[in-house]
């Protein structure tokens, strides 16, 4: 339904479920607008419910090849994380294992296993989320606060501000119709000697065993083009994985991501 036409026409009130629904919506709180979306995710049980998370496809590495890079990332509560990324015939691994990090790039010549830099600990620890920041926030020991309203990529969608309880704060929009997340701010990284603000968009949807999950993420350098899309293709619901698979690496994995 054209929401524009009907305010063209100059109809004042138009008595549907669509119209009372958005009606409804423009009220609404912070915490409604994180319960609706939690609810278009698949809802706060089925969230909690997931105990693993895997998910594989190809990052866009861009240059002008447009290189494709083949990924497994792995996520297993409370906090931690496995990232695989393959290039000619290397592979890269980066580790959280909820308290520490290490990473191995082998593209730079370095086999061995490196700590992670304290900045990057102290982001690892604040993105490590299986569910994201809003499913359970309060839970959580986070705030949610409503900013307002915004278009992002021609739709309305509602400006969250989140507070963690380490104090951080980010944005999050949520699409004002789906109720899907369809943009969030990242960790902003230096570039040219200064800090840049980077957002991350999340697209093209689909249930992936009852969840709504999204299967494009591109993160963007604000002022930087292009950004870099990773396009999710498969993904697994709690599968088994092991904690030693978050442990330190002992050396440049010879095994290829997505296999």
């Amino acid at each position: 339904m054209n929401r524009n036409l009907f305010v063209a026409l100059g109809l004042a009130v138009l008595v549907t479920p669509v119209a009372a629904a958005a009606a409804d919506a423009g009220r609404m709180s912070a915490a409604q607008i994180v319960d609706r979306n939690v609810a278009a995710r698949g809802g706060l049980a089925a969230w909690r419910a997931v105990n693993t998370l895997t998910m594989s496809g190809e990052l866009d590495a861009g240059g002008k090849k447009e290189t494709k890079l083949p990924f497994v990332a792995t996520m297993k509560r409370p906090h931690k994380v496995r990232f695989e990324l393959r290039f000619q015939d290397q592979t890269a691994v980066q580790v959280y294992d909820g308290t520490q990090g290490w990473k191995v790039r082998p593209f730079l010549g370095r086999d061995g296993a490196e700590p992670f830099t304290p900045a990057e600990a102290k982001a690892a620890a604040e993105w490590a989320e299986l569910d994201g920041p809003l499913v359970d926030y309060a839970r959580k020991g986070s705030t949610v606060e409503l900013e307002g309203t915004d278009t992002v990529e021609g739709h309305r969608a509602y400006r969250l501000r989140l507070t963690t309880k380490d104090r951080v704060q980010r944005r999050v929009w949520v699409d004002a119709s789906s109720f899907l997340e369809v943009k969030m701010d990242g960790e902003p990284r230096v570039m040219d000697g200064r800090p840049r603000p980077v957002a991350i968009y999340y697209r093209e949807y689909g249930k992936e065993n009852g969840l709504m999950m999204p299967h494009v993420v591109e993160t963007v350098v604000v002022g930087v083009k292009p950004g870099h899309k990773m396009k999710i293709q498969r993904v697994a619901v709690n599968p088994p994985v092991d904690d030693a698979a978050f442990a330190k690496p002992q050396a440049a994995v010879p095994g290829a991501a997505g296999q």
